[in-house]
Formats: C-alpha cells, structure tokens, sequence
C-alpha cells in the first residue's frame, strides 16, 4: 500500500453530522434486499452482521409500504434497528411502493391509486420512526414505479403527472413531502438515477433534487454513482448542494476508488455493496489498512443476484457455512 493511500484512508473514517445525526464514518451500507423477512430473527442476525464491523450507516434493504399496513408493525421490525444501534451504526431504512409479484406502470394508477400510495408512504415512515429508525428512503431510482414517473420513456401520463419535466416530478415531490412531515426530526434521504439513456439527463435530474432539497431531503443517494471515474455521476450534484450530503455507489469496494471519491469530493459518503456481503469485516480491515486480507467479491452473482432473483435466502458463495446467516 503506497505511503498516500494509508494517509487518505483516513478521509473514509471521517464523522459527517447530518441533520440531528452524526454519522461515525463515510461507509454506508446500501439498500440489499436479502429475502429474510425484517420482523424475523433471520433479518435481526443478517444487519447484525452488517452493522458489527464498522459502517456509519446501515440502509435497511427495500420494503414494501403495504406490509406497513399489515404485519411490519415498529414492534415488529424494532429488532432489526436495535441490532444496527447496538453495534455502532445508525439505521435508515428503503420504502417501496409495489407489492411483491406486481408490477405496475404510472399509466395504471388512477388519482386516487396515486394519493392512496402517497398516504402509505408516509403511514410507512411513521411506523419506521416510531420502531427506531434514524431515517427513511424512498426509492426513486433504478427503472421501478417512482423513478417510472420522473422517466419520459415510461411515462406516457397526459395530466398533472405527465408531460413536461416538473409534472413528471410531481409524484416523487408528493412521496418526499410526505415522508418529510411524517419522519419529523428524523433524517429523509431520497435514491435517484441520475441520467437515463435516451430519456433524461443531468439538467432533467436537477429540476427534481433542486425541489427535492426544499423539500427537506437530507442525503441524496445517487445511484450509479459512477462508471469510469468513481463518484463521476454524483459529483455535478456534490457540486451543486454543498450543504446536502451525497451518497456514491458502485464498486466502492476497490479501497482506491472509494477515496478517490471522497477525496476529489464528489461524494460525502460511500456505499459498499457486495464487497460487505463477501466480507462484512470490510470497514475494519480498511480502518486497520489490513487491504491484503479483505476477501474480494467476484462479481459472479450466484450467491447474491442469482439467489435474489430466485427468492432464495443471498448471500456469497465464498461463505463456508453456506446462505444461513
């Protein structure tokens, strides 16, 4: 490890004050659903396990508004959030709008399908403050129903919801909103894709975070974060809201990417993904500069996309003891 990197390690060890929180790092666990259902002894051992080694924060995976309604009571899911605190990371939690085994499209939603998910949202943010959660994300990014909304390729609406770039902003600003009054004092981050190939840009993307930020967001999470360049997609947005803080994804694992990231500041925070599935103790080895040891993700998505995708418990198939954490 050459003298500059170990110096600029310590850039990702940094606390970051957000809001009424402090974060003891610049690590986030990023939203990974797990198939271990969060009121279930499986999920209290699963963030247990991804909170023990040192992240600041812990995003839980994306969870559906609907179960809010039903069986994920702040009784319920008040393990999973004790487990992430009692290791030393904070807890925020992704909210979904689409049931399991649905899929829907912003033309399949009438009016009042669209203020029923709104109310849901904020019921869900609600149960999630009162269970212990530091904060709350909605999950505007990746192709899914919200981000569908802002998307001129998806969303074929001819009302207040469609058509030009503030109508199609209309839906994520009225989920926000929402979210805001509901968490309180909480933290309010919000996930988005910043750039949508043959559909929408950078420019597009700052009409919505610019409201976004009025609104009250706390944390943009900007996902992809970057391809080439890491933090390359969230550094126009770190440039423009010094006082937001951002979070930066992909490949985050490679320790000389994530401190290229915060150091050139495009970024505040960086998510590690499957680099914390293969090897949980990922913070501590990079805060030890134990680089050498740290078991590296393959990225043959066997034990983790492909078990997703399936409805099987993920994990990695470099575990020895298998998918049973």
């Amino acid at each position: 490890m050459s003298e500059d990197l170990s110096r600029n390690i310590d850039l990702l060890f940094e606390p970051l004050v957000v809001g009424s929180v402090t974060l003891a790092n610049r690590i986030v666990v990023p939203p990974m659903v797990s198939n271990r259902a969060l009121s279930s002894d499986a999920a209290v051992r699963w963030y247990g396990r991804l909170a023990a080694e040192g992240p600041g924060l812990v995003i839980v995976e994306a969870t559906r508004i609907h179960r809010f309604q039903e069986d994920y009571t702040a009784e319920a899911i008040r393990p999973v959030v004790e487990a992430i605190h009692s290791r030393g990371a904070k807890a925020a939690i992704q909210l979904f709008p689409i049931p399991l085994g649905e899929s829907w499209a912003p033309s399949d939603l009438s009016r009042e399908r669209i203020d029923d998910l709104v109310r849901q949202f904020a019921h869900a943010t609600s149960v999630c403050i009162a269970a212990g959660f530091d904060g709350v994300e909605p999950h505007g990014a990746h192709g899914y129903l919200v981000n569908q909304f802002f998307s001129p390729k998806a969303n074929a609406r001819e009302d207040g919801y469609g058509g030009s770039v503030e109508n199609r902003c209309r839906f994520s600003l009225e989920v926000a909103r929402a979210c805001r009054e509901a968490a309180g004092d909480a933290l309010l981050l919000y996930r988005h894709t910043p750039v949508e190939s043959e559909s929408y840009g950078i420019e597009d993307s700052f009409v919505l975070t610019d409201r976004l930020v009025e609104i009250g967001v706390d944390v943009l999470d900007i996902s992809p974060g970057g391809f080439r360049r890491p933090g390359e997609l969230s550094a126009p947005f770190k440039e423009r809201y010094a006082r937001t803080p951002i979070i930066t994804v992909w490949r985050m694992e490679v320790v000389t990417r994530a401190v290229e990231a915060i150091r050139e500041r495009r970024a505040d925070l960086i998510a590690v993904g499957r680099g914390m599935l293969v090897d949980a103790s990922w913070p501590r080895k990079v805060r030890e500069r134990q680089l050498d040891e740290i078991e590296q993700c393959e990225e043959c998505s066997v034990g983790c996309f492909d078990r997703l995708w399936a409805g099987e418990l993920v994990g990695c198939v470099k575990w020895p003891d298998g998918y049973h954490v």
